[in-house]
């Protein structure tokens, strides 16, 4: 018998092994996600889970972007009119962006406006440069911005979230963003609950599937890139309390919806046993976690779903029946009232009607000057259309008759014998012509000229 102890004690050994490594698989699958619940006054956390894991903002950097920018007209260094620039670095941005040339000028107003609807990395650019003179130059204030607020998990790289080595932050240091934003900036929190935008022909909707749907819904943004999955920073009021809710790694636009959705319901709700729960601080108070961000590129972006990131989400919600008009019905509910539905069905909702608000280049115009400018814009995005069918066709007819001069050149004969009289058949026979002229793109896919830049609504690396 003793000489099968050391074998047991090896077969024991291995079995601890393989169960510490299954429960370490199973706890970052089931971690593969950052929530943060807290009271937008107080600070209070209601809810966290994995909050001060560092993590990839994506295009909640814009968040820092919209303050640093705001603190600057509010200390009367720039104006909302102030006209900035479009350079050659933030023309070159990666999608999601409006897609203006270099030289076109935008008002601060606008740029704002684009950037937090939109997402458009090309405008956070545009207000980094004109702020802070330069990309380093402005990502030397979001980082002092996010020292002075406590922000202890996070540093800036650039202003838009496109992915870099260094850019990092946490749901805890976001949630105190969110409230640095309400109450630093109560008279610019406007931009981060707009609906909707108009530029020239197009109607953009904010990302953030919570405003005009989820009763009391009021703020903030959304974000994406392959590394850190989906991310949304939202607020709601109700009964005069504000909830701040983030969601960080979610797997879809429609998961971090849900997820959002229900951690405010839990906080609004009159929970007679919330005592019972331990407390979990303040916000602020919240000890933060010395580890790498979590990389969920191969979840995200891999396989099936390999595909340019968006955070213009493509999910689609579940319909279940709301097709009745209840969608515009949310919009009136008081803040204070909640219907019974449940988050998808909240999601399934049309968001209340929002007369899209008018965003144009150039200087800041009113009245028939604004209504002439949204034409022009129009106008413009029609003609850069046109163009670009032209070209498009233009390029198929240069294929299509590279193609047919190719085919028309006669074949030498394949060997000396070859008889005259199937020459001639040959050579009398015009199908073959025809034939390559009706298939040229697949003859010639390899030598189609470059696509026309993307357009402003094309599709995002991060949003």
């Amino acid at each position: 018998m003793h000489f099968h102890r050391p074998s047991l004690f090896k077969s024991s050994l291995r079995s601890i092994v393989i169960l510490a490594a299954f429960v370490l698989v199973t706890t970052r699958v089931a971690n593969a996600e950052a929530l943060l619940l807290v009271e937008a006054d107080s600070g209070k956390v209601l809810q966290a889970e994995n909050a001060t894991n560092p993590w990839y903002p994506a295009s909640l950097t814009k968040l820092m972007t919209a303050y640093v920018t705001l603190k600057a007209v509010k200390e009367g260094r720039i104006t909302m009119d102030t006209l900035f620039t479009v350079s050659p670095i933030a023309a070159s941005q990666s999608p999601s962006k409006m897609g203006f040339r270099p030289g076109t000028q935008v008002t601060v107003d606008n740029a704002l406006k684009m950037m937090m609807v939109k997402s458009a990395n090309d405008m956070a650019v545009v207000l980094a440069e004109g702020v802070g003179g330069s990309i380093d130059g402005f990502a030397t204030l979001m980082n002092q911005n996010a020292q002075r607020l406590g922000m202890t998990q996070t540093h800036y790289v650039n202003p838009n979230g496109l992915p870099a080595d260094g850019h990092i932050t946490s749901a805890r240091d976001l949630a105190i963003l969110a409230r640095a934003i309400i109450h630093d900036l109560p008279e610019y929190e406007y931009f981060v609950h707009i609906p909707s935008i108009r530029y020239g022909h197009r109607i953009v909707q904010n990302f953030n599937k919570l405003i005009g749907r989820y009763a009391g819904a009021d703020g903030f943004k959304t974000g994406f890139i392959c590394a850190s999955g989906y991310n949304l920073v939202a607020s709601a009021t109700r009964n005069g309390k504000r909830l701040i809710a983030v969601v960080l790694g979610a797997s879809s636009g429609h998961a971090r919806s849900i997820k959002a959705i229900q951690m405010l319901d839990r906080g609004f709700s009159n929970d007679t046993l919330s005592w019972l729960r331990p407390s979990l601080g303040t916000v602020d108070s919240l000890a933060p976690i010395d580890a790498s961000p979590p990389d969920l590129r191969d979840e995200m972006c891999s396989g099936k779903r390999h595909k340019p990131a968006s955070d213009e989400d493509e999910d689609t919600t579940a319909s279940n029946g709301t097709s009745d008009g209840s969608g515009q019905a949310l919009a009136f509910f008081p803040t204070g009232q909640t219907p019974a539905l449940k988050p998808s069905e909240v999601l399934a909702l049309a968001p209340a009607p929002a007369e899209p608000i008018p965003v144009y280049t150039g200087p800041t115009r009113t009245g028939a000057a604004l209504i002439a400018a949204v034409a022009a814009d129009a106008n413009e995005q029609t003609a850069a259309a046109r163009h670009g069918k032209k070209s498009r066709h233009a390029a198929k007819k240069s294929d299509a008759a590279a193609d047919a001069g190719k085919e028309a050149k006669p074949k030498p004969a394949r060997h000396a014998n070859a008889k005259p009289d199937a020459a001639a058949k040959s050579a009398d026979k015009p199908a073959a012509t025809e034939k390559s002229d009706a298939k040229p793109a697949k003859r010639k896919a390899a030598a189609k000229p470059a696509k026309p830049a993307p357009k402003s609504d094309a599709k995002s690396s991060n949003g």
